[in-house]
């Protein structure tokens, strides 16, 4: 695809507060992907768990079907080719195994072409002090490769949540063409309000790219808190766009000159070299 490097666009990040199911959670985002539309944006983004935040792991499973069958593919298709807008679904939950799910972003040319998927990579496996675990792996399959997908304005880098604490995954895919990345998420309010802002600056600052990150907000089923503050952040880590903690949408204008500016300025990302690792130190795969 043809990049336009000269052409500012509006670009939209969407805030939901998703409940536990799908229909529903369907037409929210569209009521808010048309708000975001009609405010010029042409890059849409919407956060993690789209559409659905199942707090129960076997009513999660139970509600969530295989691709084929996911009626949002059709309504998200149908939308991205009414509004001639490019659509970025942060996730789409579907049914990869018998017991697990892939926790899924899709990529919408304004024709309602899938023009990309990312499954999430990096799952949240934590043993706590407390005796308390989590187990995502358990109940997700990660995914196994990184994504660029290409967009008018260059490429856009696929993330999802948790991701955003790999700083090598962010530098592989801007070493592999992106200029954009997104990082929808559904981020607690503890880790968001330490965290969230910060990781998502860094991961611009480092890469020299836009950052597009929708994110989920307030009261969830059984009582899960969301932070929201959907984020869109210029190249050199400014913040353009700041959603609060209010479901809605954001906007900004996006130069794509920024990107070479920043990367000129600072030309991190040819500057790799070659070292020895501490003796067991693991490798960026975890491996």
């Amino acid at each position: 695809m043809t990049e336009n490097t000269s052409a500012v666009f509006t670009a939209a990040c969407v805030q939901m507060n998703a409940q536990r199911d799908v229909e529903p959670n369907i037409k929210a985002a569209t009521d808010l992907i048309r708000a975001a539309h009609a405010k010029g944006a042409r890059l849409i983004v919407t956060p993690e768990n789209t559409t659905i935040l199942e707090p129960d792991k076997k009513a999660s499973l139970a509600k969530t079907p295989v691709e084929a069958e996911h009626p949002g593919l059709p309504a998200f298709s149908a939308l991205a080719k009414e509004l001639g807008a490019w659509l970025v679904i942060g996730s789409m939950p579907v049914r990869a195994e018998p017991t697990r799910i892939a926790n899924r972003q899709f990529v919408f040319n304004p024709a309602g072409d899938i023009v990309a998927r990312y499954d999430k990579i990096h799952m949240f496996d934590v043993d706590l002090p407390t005796g308390e675990s989590h187990r995502e792996s358990a109940q997700v399959r990660p995914g196994v490769e990184a994504v660029v997908a290409d967009t008018p304005w260059g490429g856009l880098g696929l993330t999802i949540c948790y991701d955003v604490r790999f700083a090598y995954l962010h530098r592989a895919l801007a070493q592999g063409g992106a200029k954009y990345l997104t990082g929808p998420a559904a981020f607690t309010v503890p880790t968001g309000e330490a965290h969230w802002h910060v990781l998502l600056r860094a991961r611009a600052i480092e890469t020299g790219c836009f950052m597009f990150a929708a994110a989920q907000t307030g009261m969830h089923a059984d009582g899960r808190g969301t932070y929201g503050h959907s984020l869109i952040i210029d190249p050199w880590g400014k913040v353009l766009a700041d959603a609060g903690s209010e479901v809605g949408v954001v906007t900004a204008e996006i130069d794509p000159a920024l990107v070479t500016k920043a990367r000129h300025a600072v030309p991190a990302l040819t500057h790799d070299r070659s070292f020895t690792k501490p003796q067991g130190a693991l490798s960026a795969a975890g491996e």
